[in-house]
């Protein structure tokens, strides 16, 4: 009896004995607040994005919510931050270009050593020429550089589209090719001079200011640097007989070129034996001697006589055509392209020209446009001049331009105000081959950060960056 209470009682003290050695050495707790990190870790270290972009997020531990040096094209926000955790979102733009683009994101937070993020994006799908764009030029004679030219702009057609700016003054030099290049440090690779002053050419040394089309110094540096050459002609007429024997003796003051401006008739010019056909055919005559000191000099022309005649026509009242080739109506009009095309090409051997057709913009014009068009087998290019209050793709002067030709030619903004943006043209699958800026002064969207981010865009053709079609 005495072995057995003995033996309970031994196990009763090892109890007591093993519950205070519990309570002398008591588990440790959790420390509820966490560790400062000293390394910014992530989730994620690199990342491929398609061309179209997208987002993804990503965890980020650090001891605050670090900055992101990163480019122009990705965009990180930040969530909430708690217990030294915030799950970040990286935002990829779209990729306008046909190149894939590398960057490395650093994350960056005071006392921690940072972190490094690779994103990879792929490449723009390029787009192909459209199969029914025409092979060739209209003139199965063309020089071999016109032929080079047309086939560069062909290939380059819904990919790139090429800068542009129409020269100013007497329309005869590079001035404004030469202020871009001040503003942006690149050439336009398309410059445009223009026939307005034809008939003071050779102007006398007596004068104060001078024009001679035949230095063709500006045009013959623009081609020989690789760049392109365009030339219009806002043809100056008299208002009567009496005004062009003025003109002989040197007094222009009876010309223009606004149907305001002169009586001259389109009609009674397209008929031989009179006064206004003797003019006509003389200036042609005129415009042909200048052409073949480019032709001569193996210079191609992307050639734009009697711009703007389709789609003013009766917009400006009854008869009230802007100029004076489009005020007897599209027959004559059409007419008056086929002589001259038939006069460079045929009589002049002028064989450096690419024609290019322009329609204005003007809303509501469009369905006058096919009766205006001098035809497929008479036209290369067909353009727009686009004068609008944004820098917007031009889905309307798009159609209509395409609708033209059916598809077979083709497109270019051939003048224009403020810049269509050539990455938004093209996103929106518009195949402008270029652009031409009419002047550099009185379009206030075209800053020179505008002109800067447009010669520095993979979208854009500069001078610097044309190959050579010699």
């Amino acid at each position: 009896m005495m072995k057995r209470f003995h033996l309970i009682a031994s196990f009763v003290i090892l109890a007591l004995l093993g519950g205070c050695v519990e309570n002398d050495s008591p588990e440790p707790t959790p420390d509820p607040t966490p560790k400062v990190p000293t390394t910014i870790t992530l989730s994620l270290t690199s990342v491929e994005a398609t061309a179209a972009g997208g987002s993804f997020d990503i965890t980020v531990k650090s001891p605050f919510v670090p900055q992101v040096e990163k480019p122009s094209w990705v965009t990180v926000t930040a969530g909430t931050f708690k217990d030294y955790t915030v799950t970040m979102t990286m935002t990829v733009a779209a990729n306008p270009n046909y190149e894939t683009r590398e960057a490395t994101l650093t994350f960056k937070a005071t006392g921690a050593t940072s972190a490094m993020l690779q994103v990879k994006q792929a490449a723009a799908e390029m787009p192909e020429t459209p199969d029914e764009t025409d092979a060739k030029l209209t003139n199965a004679k063309a020089s071999q550089q016109a032929v080079k030219v047309y086939d560069f702009l062909r290939e380059q057609a819904g990919k790139k589209m090429l800068s542009g700016v129409q020269s100013g003054g007497t329309a005869n030099n590079n001035d404004r090719v030469n202020q871009v290049f001040t503003k942006t440090g690149k050439h336009p690779a398309l410059a445009g001079y223009d026939y307005i002053y034809l008939q003071y050419s050779p102007t006398p040394e007596s004068w104060s200011w001078q024009v001679n089309y035949g230095d063709i110094s500006a045009a013959k540096e623009q081609w020989e640097k690789n760049g392109l050459v365009s030339f219009m002609w806002h043809w100056n007429v008299p208002t009567s007989k009496d005004a062009w024997e003025k003109g002989k003796a040197g007094n222009f003051d009876g010309y223009g070129f606004y149907s305001d401006k002169t009586n001259f008739s389109i009609t009674n010019a397209l008929a031989s034996g009179t006064w206004e056909n003797d003019f006509l055919l003389q200036d042609i005559e005129k415009v042909a001697g200048y052409l073949k000191l480019l032709k001569d000099a193996g210079i191609p022309v992307l050639w734009r006589p009697l711009h703007e005649a389709a789609g003013n026509y009766n917009v400006y009242g009854s008869n009230g055509a802007w100029f004076w080739w489009g005020r007897g109506g599209a027959d004559a009009c059409k007419r008056l392209w086929k002589l001259l095309r038939d006069k460079l090409e045929g009589e002049y051997g002028l064989d450096n020209l690419i024609w290019v057709w322009t329609l204005d913009a003007t809303v509501g014009a469009e369905k006058d446009y096919a009766s205006w068009y001098p035809g497929n087998d008479e036209v290369d290019i067909v353009g727009v001049d686009i004068y609008a209050d944004d820098t917007d793709a031009k889905e309307r002067q798009y159609k209509a331009a395409v609708a033209l030709s059916g598809g077979h030619k083709l497109v270019t903004v051939s003048e224009c105000g403020n810049i269509p943006d050539p990455a938004k043209c093209l996103s929106a699958g518009e195949s402008w081959n270029w652009f031409m800026a009419w002047d550099l002064e009185s379009y206030s969207l075209n800053t020179d950060a505008y002109w800067k981010s447009l010669m520095s865009s993979s979208r854009v053709f500069t001078r610097e960056s044309m190959p050579s079609l010699k």
